[in-house]
């Protein structure tokens, strides 16, 4: 494979000459539409409404969204001027963004009015007090010393924010040649984008790509389902994400292909894009695809006009793949594998695998990426169908953890190995299992939940005296997130206490839906706590509640 050896602004900018009236961005339920040249002149607008307000190569600049239209415009601007753009969880509560922006030296936070039962405004309000009393563009933070502008994301204006169409407007008056010196700037090794991942630690990590990591990651990804720029994507996957932001966003760009966005995950939404749209790919994770085919009006869409996708995120049953390649004629469905510090994919199944390959296994390695199974002990490769931990090595390896040099050298061998934490086989015909993990990490319907963030986030709750966090299998979402706590003497403490603790501090899909107060903790002869244990515990002890884990 010959890697792309361009920025993502230079690959748009061959897209918008050889396609301008090409539809690039639709949202099907509000009939917005964009064609490569008329998108182009947004995101330059506000690529240089940007630079109007003091940003430059290299900093930082958060979006806090759902899957709005404008996320994508900021996505596209930002890589123009080489702005690094630090995706934000839409679940964050106020905790969890005090240190997104602390740790990520953020200087601008863009963010719309919130998600679910989120109000984002109220939380900004409450972490920048001095927002209320600052003047647009002069802010000045206690608490972040680096954050100097706040965008809404939106037409209303709200006190010390700027708002998009103020940035367009700015934009729209500016010559092009400070646009034009920024882009001499930018090198295609230059980091773009930052997503967090929890670890071990517990607290989140800030993986920094580059263009190159994203670009070369994404045209393979399109390649594994044979795009052409005839594709029209539907992607209800979060942009925050590397599935929406790689798998979907970048696969679609690399191939001069059509998004259809949906700004939250809704199947009726889905259903009915796919229809009005003609779309012929469609992504999400096995809950999604689950809630899809089992609406009640699914019968009334027509899906027919759909080829291929990607599933991933958690395992896919069978009986939900065959029915996607049935009922959605998804014949050439997709599963695809990786982590966020391997840009993310590493491997893939094709759309020509048998279905049993496209189940039981998670594909070949990509083109240009070296997978390797390897012994965790001694680091060296195992036989074929050995279990080992799964490495790989290429053009995708991130560039590393923000401000976190000893954390990258931990996931990073001396010899270019990116260690995924997964343990995982390889069989004769090249095709990978992931058959478990070396890291606790819980899968919650495609979430990524570290036990020890929430362990760590717990012992700061009075009366807890030590906290072990581990999965609860779900049918639904399979995995859920079990609590064991074990009190301090003499303190009588209640689960609804541990809810509450948690309500409005932690993301939803964090906050533990089973909680057990127990005594201690089943433990090896060394003292080492057994995980395994207190899952298999969980459920016994739930069957004791004659609860059935959902």
């Amino acid at each position: 494979m010959e890697l792309i050896e361009k920025t993502v602004g230079e690959v748009f900018a061959d897209c918008v000459r050889a396609h301008p009236d090409r539809e690039f961005v639709i949202y099907a339920d509000r009939n917005l539409r964009f064609t490569y040249a008329e998108f182009r002149e947004r995101v330059d607008n506000l690529a240089r409404g940007l630079l109007a307000i003091g940003m430059k190569k290299g900093d930082h600049l958060g979006v806090w969204a759902t899957n709005v239209p404008d996320w994508l415009t900021f996505l596209f601007a930002t890589a123009e001027i080489g702005v690094v753009l630090v995706t934000v969880n839409t679940n964050y509560r106020t905790h969890e963004l005090e240190y997104l922006i602390e740790q990520s030296d953020i200087t601008t936070l863009c963010l719309v009015d919130g998600f679910r039962d989120n109000d984002y405004i109220a939380m900004v309000n409450e972490l920048i007090p001095e927002l209320k009393d600052c003047a647009r563009g002069r802010l000045k933070s206690a608490r972040f010393p680096f954050l100097k502008n706040v965008v809404y994301i939106g037409q209303q204006k709200h006190r010390g924010m700027f708002s998009v169409p103020e940035l367009l407007l700015v934009g729209q008056q500016m010559g092009d040649e400070e646009l034009a010196e920024a882009h001499k700037t930018l090198d295609r090794h230059d980091v773009i984008n930052m997503q967090y991942t929890s670890g071990t630690t517990g607290f989140p990590k800030g993986v920094m790509l580059t263009h190159r990591n994203i670009l070369n990651n994404g045209f393979s990804i399109g390649e594994c389902q044979r795009f052409t720029g005839a594709e029209r994507v539907c992607l209800p996957v979060p942009y925050f994400h590397c599935f929406g932001l790689v798998l979907g966003i970048m696969a679609i760009l690399t191939h001069g292909a059509t998004i259809v966005g949906v700004e939250t995950f809704d199947p009726l939404v889905v259903l009915a894009s796919i229809q009005k749209e003609r779309c012929t790919a469609v992504y999400g994770v096995p809950t999604m695809f689950i809630m899809e085919l089992n609406h009640p009006m699914f019968s009334m869409f027509d899906t027919s006009s759909l080829r291929t996708g990607i599933m991933a995120g958690s395992p896919c049953p069978a009986e939900v793949m065959k029915e996607v390649m049935e009922k959605m004629h998804c014949r050439d469905i997709t599963i695809a594998y990786g982590l966020t510090e391997s840009s993310p994919v590493m491997t893939q199944t094709r759309t020509d695998d048998p279905i049993e390959v496209r189940v039981n296994t998670v594909g070949s390695a990509l083109p240009a990426i070296e997978v390797s199974i390897r012994d965790p002990e001694t680091n060296l490769e195992c036989a074929l169908n050995v279990q080992g931990e799964i490495c790989c090595r290429g053009y995708n390896s991130m560039k590393g953890y923000y401000k976190m040099p000893e954390m990258t050298a931990k996931i990073i061998d001396s010899e270019g190995w990116l260690h995924s934490g997964d343990l995982g086989e390889k069989d004769a015909n090249g095709n990978y299992r992931v058959t478990g993990r070396i890291k606790d990490m819980i899968i919650r319907g495609g979430e990524n939940v570290y036990p020890r963030e929430i362990e760590e986030f717990l012992y700061g709750m009075s009366g807890v005296q030590d906290v072990q966090v581990v999965g609860v299998p779900s049918a639904k979402y399979g995995e859920e997130v079990g609590a064991f706590i074990i009190p301090r003497e003499g303190v009588f403490l209640a689960e609804e206490a541990v809810n509450d603790f948690c309500h409005g501090r932690i993301s939803r899909h964090k906050i533990p839906k089973y909680i057990f107060i127990v005594k201690e903790f089943p433990m090896t002869v060394s003292g080492k706590i057994q995980k395994y244990r207190l899952r298999e515990m969980s459920l016994e002890l739930l069957k004791e509640r004659g609860i059935e884990p959902s």
